[in-house]
């Protein structure tokens, strides 16, 4: 693996891990935007103009960018976040070239008034299908709860009001205003001819006009809170925590990782063990997530509404247990073992080494490779996770209930 880095003189970034051996590659472009950085008015505008890169550019019409996408056979998607766009392909190395000319023109999307009118309707729809889908918007609003007027409490999605609100205007400012070279980089993966893609983006990105763009990024006031939300077309129960965790910017988050896989894997864990192995929920599992300034335990419960009191009761359980009691050498043993496997078998695809890079990028400013992440993974000590425990307790949470109850006890 070889490490590549320049910078053009409008700021734009290019990075990338060159790997000679490897069958395929992968690019992708990232804005540094997302839905912290949106105003209350402009909520959903970061991932409403995801949709609007693919609906055609003054080179290229919506049409030619799908056709084109397939005459190269290009895995090709994007998605939005709290705090990136993530546009991304993965192609033969052979189409470097016309991959990076039809990624770059969708930079620049023509951002037609027609378009937004008809494209605002697809995502007031996707919101509607969001709320209508399991776990019926428990996560934004346990969000909402837990993180309060902090900008990562706001709806990738955005809302129903704010996307009808939203104007072409609006969209184009923030456009200008996010897309500015200076907020972006490209980030490749596999067997990537370097040279050639940096002539490539300056040929089509070197014109782009920099524009000062800031984040605004500050510890959130997290609070607490159980909120039951009844929803007439649940059958099942669904149940979301969210408690803090380390940042993205903490050596702890390695062992916050470790800890939610001791606690909450979807196998082998100590929720799978009480609650999944023993038939009393459908699915219960913990995750750790990190942004730029707050991290967080994400926890989700699904079991019949007659055992979700239990459930919830056995949750918490654990929770309290694994606080007072710490865990096991052994425990640590198996899930750092766990997660080193999983870090080498997603490595071995440059679209999944494409968006480790990126992230790491995005948010440290730093490249990792495989081995230091798995020797970040294995440091990890019983001293380590039993400090996130004391800092950062699982019991400490906000919870959202949505189902056929209408009161969790």
């Amino acid at each position: 693996m070889i490490f590549e880095q320049h910078r053009l003189s409008n700021g734009l970034e290019i990075i990338a891990e060159v790997s000679p051996e490897a069958y395929s590659a992968a690019y992708a472009f990232v804005v540094a935007t997302g839905s912290r950085d949106e105003t209350d008015q402009e909520a959903g505008l970061s991932h409403f103009l995801e949709h609007m890169a693919f609906k055609g550019t003054p080179r290229r019409s919506a049409e030619d960018v799908n056709r084109e996408l397939d005459e190269i056979g290009s895995h090709a998607n994007a998605f939005t976040s709290e705090e990136q766009t993530v546009y991304y392909l993965a192609v033969l190395p052979e189409y470097q070239a016309r991959a990076i000319d039809i990624l770059a023109d969708m930079m620049r999307p023509s951002l037609r008034e027609e378009d937004f009118v008809t494209e605002k309707q697809v995502i007031l729809e996707e919101i509607k299908k969001y709320d209508d889908d399991p776990p019926y918007g428990a996560y934004d609003r346990g969000k909402a709860l837990h993180f309060g007027k902090h900008p990562l409490a706001r709806s990738v999605l955005g809302t129903t009001e704010s996307v009808s609100a939203l104007t072409p205007e609006q969209m184009r400012d923030y456009f200008r205003r996010r897309y500015s070279p200076g907020n972006m980089f490209v980030v490749a993966a596999g067997r990537v001819d370097f040279p050639a893609l940096v002539a490539d983006i300056e040929k089509w990105c070197g014109d782009w006009e920099p524009v000062e763009t800031d984040r605004i990024v500050e510890p959130p006031r997290t609070g607490t809170a159980v909120e039951v939300r009844r929803h007439e077309a649940a059958f099942q129960e669904y149940i979301v925590e969210l408690s803090d965790a380390p940042n993205a910017r903490m050596s702890e988050r390695f062992a916050a990782r470790v800890l939610a896989t001791i606690v909450g894997d979807d196998s082998g864990s100590r929720f799978f063990w009480e609650l999944i192995d023993t038939g009393r929920a459908e699915y219960a599992a913990m995750s750790s997530y990190e942004y730029l300034d707050a991290g967080v335990f994400l926890t989700y419960l699904c079991c019949r509404p007659e055992a979700a009191a239990e459930n919830l009761r056995l949750l918490r359980q654990i929770e309290e247990r694994t606080e007072a009691d710490g865990v096991t050498p052994r425990e640590l043993e198996l899930a750092v073992s766990k997660i080193c496997s999983h870090v080498v078998l997603r490595s071995e695809r440059p679209i999944n080494r494409l968006f480790s890079v990126g992230a790491n990028w995005l948010q440290l400013r730093e490249y990792w490779t495989v081995k230091q992440a798995i020797e970040a993974y294995r440091a990890v000590t019983l001293d380590d996770v039993h400090d996130v425990l004391q800092r950062y307790p699982l019991s400490r949470c906000t919870t959202v209930a949505v189902g056929p109850l209408d009161r969790l006890d």
